[in-house]
Order: C-alpha cells, then sequence, then structure tokens
C-alpha cells in the first residue's frame, strides 16, 4: 500500500484542484464529497481492485483526497466508503466516462483534438434550432441506437436545410441504451451507446466546422431515478430518501422519481454548476436548456398555490450570472412552460437571468387553430395573440415552436396526424402543418423545429423507434421549401432581415374569412421588411385586398403552396409582383391585390 501521510503527498492534495478523478504530472489525485463516511478508499483496475488499497484522507467540510501515482488514463475505478459497519462502493459522482449505467467509473481528462476556433455562435436572433434525439434521429438498425457518428453522417443534410443551431435530447449516462435521456444516473458522463465522450467532442467538433452551434439538454429538477450510484453516497439518509445529494423530506418528490437535488446544499448547487460549466469547457457546448426549471423553482412545478423552492432559484441564478460573465455568447433557455416573464427578467428586476424561455403563449394556441377541424371555428385572434407576445420586453426571449419531444409524444402525435388522424399525407394535413412551419419561421422569437418536421414525419415521438426517412424521400419538395424559409431567417439568402428584428405589425386581420397578414421589420422602420400572408380557411381569394405602404413593392419570394414543393398543391397561381391599387384598405390609403390559395402561406419581400 501506497504511504499517503508523507508531505509530498499532502502538498499535491493541496495544490491539485477539482472534483473527481485529476490527472496531473504524472499523478492521479481522487476527491470526493462524503461527508458521514468513517473511511474512504479507492480500488481499481490499477491496484486489483483492492478494498483498501488507496486510501483518502480527510480535507475540511466533508471532502476526502488522496494522490497516486498508479492510476492512469482509462483506468477503471470506484469508490469504497466506510459508514460504521456499512461499506459501500460508489461511483464517482464527477466521472466524466463509465463504463455503462451500473458499471465502474474510468479515468478520463476531456483533453480533445479541437479544430473549431474559427466557429462563433450566430447571434440570438439569427438562430434556428433544430432539437433531436441521438438514439432516434439516423439509427441504422432496429436493434442499435444510434451514435453521434451516425448525425454526424447527417450534418450536410441539416446544413442544406439552413440549420445554424443542433439542440440534443440529454446525453448524459441513462439507465439501459434505450431513452429520451432524462433520467441521468451519471450526471458528468456520456451515453457509451452514443459513442461516450470522444464521440460527443467529436460530434461538437464537426457541427461547428459546418456553422452549427450546439445547445446541450441538461436535466437538473431530479436524477435518474435508475442506476444513481448518488442514492445514499456515503450511508447517510433520513425518512428513507437519498442521503447527501438529495432532499430527504416532502422537497424529494418530483413526476419523475424521489430523487430532487438538495439546492440548500451548498456542495450541491456546487456539482450541479461544475456540471452546467464542463459542457461549456469541456465540450464546446454553445448553451444549455435546462429541463423542467419549474420543478427547480416550485416543490409541485408551480401549480396553484405551490410552494416556491427560493434554494433553486439561486441555484439558476449562479449558474445564468457566472455564464454570462465568462461565456457571455453562451444561450440558456428555460423549459418553464409557466408564462413567467421572471424566468428570462434580468437579476436586477428579480429575474433568473436566462437567455430566452420555451414559450407555452405559442405552441398550445397555434396547435388548437391548427387541429380545429372546422374552418368556421378557427380562431385566428389566437394566433395574433401568438404571435404579439413576448417575455421580458424582448421578443427573443422566447424560443417558438410547434412541435418539440413533448409535444409529440405521451399522447399527443405530430401536427399533420393531429390535424388528420390515420391520414396525415392528405392536403389538409400537409398544408395546415406547414402553417404552423411558415408561422414558426417566420415569428418574432427564437424558432424550433424537431426532427423530421421539415419532411412531414407524421410518427408520434419514441425512442425506441428510428426517425422515417422514407418520408424525406417523399416529401423533398416540401423539405425545399422549409430550407428556402430557414434561409430567409438566418440571413444565408438576403433581403429578409426583419425577420431578425423586434419589430411586428399586423396589418390585415379578417376573422370572417381567416386571412392574416403582418410585418416584420425593424422597429420603426427598416430596408428589409417582410410581409407573410397567411389563409386559414380552405377556401381560395382571388383578388384579395390587403393595406400596403405607398413607398413598397412586395415581391414574392415563398409560396408554400406552390406545386413545384409538391405536386399535389395545386392551388391558384400566385404573381411574383403584387398589383398595387390607389384604394383605401386596412386604414392605408393604398392597397396591395393578390391571390391567395386555400391554407396559403405567402411571404414577400421588398
Amino acid at each position: 500500500m501506497e504511504d499517503m501521510n508523507n508531505l509530498t503527498a499532502e502538498m499535491a492534495i493541496e495544490k491539485s484542484a477539482g472534483m473527481g478523478a485529476i490527472l496531473k504530472d504524472g499523478q492521479t489525485t481522487f476527491r470526493v464529497w462524503a461527508p458521514h463516511a468513517n473511511k474512504v478508499y479507492v480500488g481499481g483496475s490499477f491496484n486489483d481492485w483492492s478494498k483498501e488499497g488507496l486510501e483518502l484522507h480527510q480535507e475540511e467540510n466533508g471532502y476526502w483526497a488522496g494522490v497516486s501515482d498508479e492510476p492512469k488514463e482509462g483506468d477503471e475505478y470506484k469508490y469504497i466508503i466506510h459508514n460504521g459497519n456499512d461499506v459501500m462502493e460508489r461511483n464517482d459522482p464527477y466521472a466524466f466516462e463509465v463504463t455503462n449505467s451500473n458499471g465502474n467509473s474510468v479515468i478520463r481528462t476531456l483533453d480533445f483534438d479541437w479544430d473549431d476556433a474559427d466557429f462563433k455562435m450566430p447571434s440570438w436572433n439569427e438562430l434556428v434550432i433544430y432539437e433531436l434525439h441521438v438514439g432516434t434521429f439516423n439509427r441504422k438498425t432496429p436493434d442499435q441506437v444510434g451514435t453521434f457518428n451516425d448525425v454526424i453522417e447527417k450534418l450536410p443534410y441539416l446544413k442544406e436545410l439552413g440549420i445554424n443551431c443542433i439542440e440534443l435530447l440529454p446525453v448524459a449516462e441513462f439507465a439501459g441504451g434505450i431513452s429520451w435521456g432524462y433520467n441521468p444516473a451519471h450526471p458528468f458522463a456520456i451515453e457509451q451507446d452514443y459513442g461516450g465522450p470522444n464521440g460527443l467532442a467529436n460530434f461538437v467538433n464537426e457541427a461547428h466546422k459546418m456553422g452549427m452551434a450546439v445547445i446541450m439538454d441538461v436535466v437538473y429538477n431530479h436524477f435518474g431515478p435508475s442506476d444513481v450510484d448518488l442514492w445514499q453516497f456515503d450511508g447517510w439518509h433520513e425518512n428513507d430518501k437519498g442521503g447527501i445529494y438529495f432532499y430527504n423530506d416532502h422537497r424529494s418528490d418530483t413526476p419523475w422519481g424521489d430523487t430532487r437535488p438538495d439546492y440548500g446544499r451548498p456542495e450541491v448547487r456546487q456539482y450541479l454548476r461544475d456540471n452546467a460549466l464542463m459542457w461549456i469547457e469541456k465540450y464546446h457546448c454553445d448553451g444549455l436548456r435546462m429541463d423542467a426549471t419549474s420543478y427547480i423553482r416550485y416543490e409541485g412545478g408551480g401549480l396553484g398555490y405551490d410552494t416556491e423552492i427560493e434554494e433553486g432559484n439561486i441555484l439558476m441564478r449562479d449558474i445564468n450570472a457566472e455564464l454570462q460573465e465568462k461565456y457571455p455568447h453562451v444561450l440558456t433557455i428555460a423549459e418553464d412552460l409557466k408564462g413567467d416573464h421572471r424566468v428570462t427578467n434580468n437579476f436586477n428586476d428579480g429575474g433568473l437571468g436566462y437567455g430566452t424561455q420555451w414559450d407555452m403563449a405559442f405552441v398550445h394556441p397555434v396547435r388548437e387553430v391548427l387541429q380545429d377541424t372546422h374552418d368556421e371555428g378557427r380562431d385566428v385572434q389566437k394566433v395574433v395573440d401568438a404571435l404579439c407576445f413576448q417575455y421580458s420586453g424582448d421578443y427573443f426571449k422566447r424560443v417558438v415552436y410547434t412541435e418539440s419531444h413533448d409535444e409529440v409524444a405521451n399522447g399527443k402525435a405530430r401536427v399533420p396526424e393531429e390535424i388528420q388522424p390515420g391520414d396525415a399525407e392528405s392536403d389538409f394535413a400537409k398544408k395546415r402543418a406547414i402553417l404552423g412551419i411558415v408561422l414558426t419561421l417566420t415569428a418574432p422569437g427564437i424558432p424550433m423545429l424537431f426532427q423530421g418536421q421539415e419532411f412531414i414525419e407524421d410518427e408520434y415521438f419514441q425512442d425506441t423507434e428510428q426517425l422515417d426517412w422514407e418520408k424525406f424521400e417523399k416529401h423533398k419538395g416540401i423539405y425545399k421549401m422549409i430550407s428556402d424559409i430557414v434561409k430567409l431567417r438566418t440571413g444565408e439568402l438576403e433581403g429578409a432581415f426583419g425577420l431578425r428584428a423586434q419589430g411586428i405589425q399586423i396589418t390585415h386581420f379578417n376573422p370572417e374569412n381567416k386571412i392574416l397578414a403582418y410585418v416584420r421589420d425593424e422597429v420603426g422602420g427598416g430596408e428589409q421588411p417582410v410581409l407573410v400572408v397567411l389563409n386559414f380557411s380552405n377556401k381560395e381569394f382571388e383578388k384579395y385586398h390587403i393595406g400596403v405602404s405607398e413607398h413598397q413593392n412586395w415581391k414574392l419570394r415563398i409560396n408554400a403552396t406552390w406545386n413545384g414543393y409538391d405536386e399535389g398543391f395545386q392551388g391558384l397561381e400566385v404573381t411574383s409582383q403584387m398589383k398595387k391599387l390607389r384604394k383605401e384598405t386596412d386604414n392605408s390609403e393604398w392597397t396591395g391585390e393578390l391571390n391567395i390559395p386555400a391554407y396559403g402561406a405567402l411571404i414577400y419581400t421588398l
């Protein structure tokens, strides 16, 4: 056994920073938090898994540390924790890699060969986010989940679509190999079935080289609940609860398990803060999407007279403040879904400081309007309200979408299937689903698409089923149409800066005919406004009149129901130049005259 009581070892421990297994200058320092332990050892492949081979020494505040020159990169290990007569083997809470969710920790440095130095995160008003699930996005065989390399294979596809930001469902190591990812067992380790740490780093590197940012979905409202070595980590617990990493009273309860972290402990807040920083610093991610933040700040997720968890608010403020100070380009996204401005308000206004939040005030009313089976009952006012809603005085403080992993699962289907169950290939379903996509991509806010939405995928999301790429072959035209709109939105196609500006003006609203027109522009007016005309009825309109400005001559950029995008779309012909008449309409002295196809979506620029 190594002598860990000499002065050199103690100095090495003191100088070594961080938690977990830290390799430096040929030595490995192990540091772990176990305040109720009597003794702590490290057993691993480097000492024949000796139960007492490497003893750690107690530091202040319940931390234990020790140094050895025997462990090397790639060695497996576990902590052996003594609490009275109880002896427990535990994985390292800070392990960057585990052999599997119930296997061993692996010593890793995460020193990757990056060549993404030239990448710069697009401005937030230029982002178009594409949410995908690694395990199903490009899954090759039914009996094997997709990997990071499989996603890399499709990066040119996403580039051609115009996407400049990819949001991954969680990839922290979870129980088994098939999951949405919202059951993290080892928060610092990367799912081995996806390709582990090397696979993730390679994916981010390749995405950056192709001009795409990467946002990581993280889960801090609960852990597990399966294969969680954090549970009763050092043997202590109360009320048969989870011990030092978890609340040990009623606050532990969440809809996903009895495993809400104890935000009241500084060590737990530090653990989650360190995890947030890892994704940015070690893996070069450009943002974090935090899952179900309402369950971090409320005991019951913010329902009714719910008790607030101020310690959870402190956690989120601290993480956002540090990221803003160190990495101002990093975007933090809250999935809060409570319509609460405090989530994105700045710290001086008592806010949590998130860069943006998923917007319930958009997705729910827009889907309701699209899915209404009767045109006469379609309430277009809800669309107007959804378009004009904003958080914290900034339209880009919200993420707008009609499909996400939550919205197309758990009893809810894809938009085309919801519109016409069993016949999602019908023109009705396709055209109305496209209306929702056009709304998403032209509304003020950060737009998001969910995997397969661009080719009208109609199967609800399951972590056991691969994305149906045959649908892409069938709907390449619709993919092209959505690509055209995405590129207008990002600026890859010129002349549509208004889509990236803060302004929106409803210029025509006819609730009887279900026609809506709005102009996206800079506040006060700019040089590249965009006019969007939407028809929420199955009725064609010839020589329809909307109010226009005297000095604006609108030219058609995109007709979403053009038969070049889909041979089944045989609607009215729409001329490339909108006719302008000296006639008062919509309180304007000038009138624009145009044909509007049934369930049509038209985009004009100057």
